[in-house]
């Protein structure tokens, strides 16, 4: 079993749920589709390789922390909606 394959495929997943996680409630369908498009090359990967147990242990590991983030950060300050950005110096 290999630590550096298991570290750099729980980043990468971690990464796309965040992504999910942390978009636009309006958004969220199109960013989804877009990271499981990402996570079926990842998947190729894992099989080409044969990394399957370090494939599931990435993908445990990924889904613990972003519980974690979920529920110590994501849970207190949800995602603000782009229509209530306001940029300074304009003249709207």
């Amino acid at each position: 079993m290999q630590i550096g394959i298991i570290i750099l495929l729980t980043v990468a997943i971690g990464i796309m749920l965040m992504l999910v996680q942390r978009s636009e409630r309006k958004r969220r369908l199109m960013v989804a589709i877009g990271m499981l498009l990402i996570g079926e090359i990842i998947r190729r990967y894992i099989w080409y390789r044969s990394y399957h147990a370090e494939g599931w242990i990435a993908l445990i590991a990924a889904l613990v922390l972003n519980g974690l983030f979920w529920a110590l950060i994501g849970r207190y300050n949800p995602v603000g909606s782009s229509d209530r950005i306001h940029v300074y110096g304009l003249d709207d």
